[in-house]
């Protein structure tokens, strides 16, 4: 949790930082408002779950297209349920509201929270702005969250306000995005193919760090995949004779031998077809990532994976590979 929240602050840096720059550039498709609502609430849900809130969705019955970037919006409405999460006492109340008015998609956050004072609510999407804090300081941001909401919405021409009856009065967020009319044959060129559905792998994960390949295994197993674990380069290799793995995880740093050379290998004993390696490694910068590529690597991953890449990066690879035995 503690790593994921620092993620989440480093990111808001960059996003106000890229924004600031004007270096964000939206990928727009066709989109149901929807389907980008129920991902946000999944976003947030950790924290609504942890401050034992209630939370209450209401969306149009019939699809609402939207033609915009669907992944700057969920990160839009997750930041609001968030922001409502923190500055609600434990076991309030949240509600996730979307309608449409006229021409344009109006979505509302509205929560039990603190409230905001009168004074105080035309600078709550300011940069490194603030609310009063609870004496738990279970809130806990940097005031990236608010600025990005309102940057990213007036991006794709929307606007944003915030409204509260006063202090332990609950708050509410609203933001107004422009329809765009929708029309099939647009929709077709403009959105992006989604991934195909990830066939099963056998998958090999090789790390010595026990808790961490346990963990990335069992979620690798929820997903369908047949997963074997090895803590040393060898086991791993004597492992990979009878199950040859069509995807092998490395680590890098292991003891024995470094990733590198469990990574030639494997080669050597799987071929370059059969199996596609992974690096793992707690190193990402363009030199580490183009000595992965040089020793044969797909993709390198720097630690703590990202899972939802990591389930990207199989389906790819599921694409690929040759079809499971039977």
């Amino acid at each position: 949790r503690q790593v994921d929240h620092l993620v989440r602050l480093v990111q808001d840096l960059l996003d106000v930082s890229a924004i600031t720059r004007g270096k964000v550039q939206l990928r727009r498709s066709w989109t149901e408002i929807q389907d980008i609502l129920t991902r946000a609430a999944e976003m947030a849900r950790p924290l609504i779950d942890q401050r034992r809130h209630a939370l209450v969705i209401d969306v149009p019955g019939e699809p609402v297209h939207w033609l915009g970037d669907a992944d700057r919006l969920a990160q839009v409405v997750s930041n609001l349920l968030i922001n409502a999460a923190r500055y609600t006492p434990s076991g309030g109340r949240i509600s996730l509201e979307a309608e449409v008015q006229g021409e344009e998609i109006v979505i509302t956050v509205r929560d039990t929270g603190i409230g905001i004072p009168a004074d105080l609510l035309p600078n709550v999407f300011d940069l490194f702005f603030q609310g009063r804090r609870t004496v738990d300081r279970a809130e806990g941001g940097l005031g990236l969250g608010l600025a990005l909401v309102r940057n990213l919405v007036a991006m794709h021409g929307g606007t944003t306000e915030a409204f509260s009856e006063g202090a332990d009065q609950g708050s509410e967020f609203v933001v107004r995005l422009p329809l765009a009319a929708h029309d099939e044959s647009d929709e077709r060129q403009t959105k992006l193919p989604s991934p195909a559905a990830c066939r099963p792998l056998r998958v090999l994960i090789v790390d010595d760090n026990h808790d961490a390949a346990e963990s990335l295994a069992e979620l690798l197993r929820m997903d369908g995949h047949v997963v074997q674990v090895a803590f040393r380069p060898l086991a791993g290799l004597a492992i990979s004779e009878e199950f040859r793995p069509e995807v092998a995880l490395l680590d890098i740093g292991l003891p024995e031998m470094d990733g590198y050379e469990l990574a030639r290998r494997f080669r050597k004993l799987l071929g370059d077809d059969e199996c596609q390696l992974i690096a793992l490694s707690g190193y990402g910068q363009p030199g580490d990532q183009l000595r992965s590529a040089e020793a044969g690597f797909k993709a390198h991953l720097v630690k703590p994976a990202d899972l939802t890449a990591l389930r990207h990066l199989l389906r790819e690879l599921a694409g690929e590979g040759r079809g499971p035995e039977g």
